[in-house]
């Protein structure tokens, strides 16, 4: 079965702003709900978002604003995810 953009849903994100790191939280059809993490998308001199990069490898920066988040996304993941 070939992927379908449409049963592709992004139900939840959060941004770093400082280093352009996404979490979200996506849906792909019926499934269970799950956190991703990444990409990257930093800005440009002029202000403007850059493509997409892979997250990579987490800074500090990244891990400490991951630590200061996750309740948040526990919480909002837990909501949204059924029960097995």
């Amino acid at each position: 079965m070939p992927f379908d953009p449409e049963k592709d849903k992004q139900l939840k994100l959060w941004k770093n702003d400082e280093t352009g790191l996404i979490v979200s939280i996506n849906q792909y059809g019926e499934g269970q709900p799950k956190l991703q993490i990444g990409p990257r998308i930093l800005m440009k001199k002029d202000g403007t978002p850059r493509v997409p990069m892979k997250a990579g490898r987490l800074a500090v920066e990244d891990v400490l604003w991951l630590y200061d988040t996750i309740d948040e996304i526990k919480d909002e993941l837990t909501a949204l995810a059924e029960p097995e």
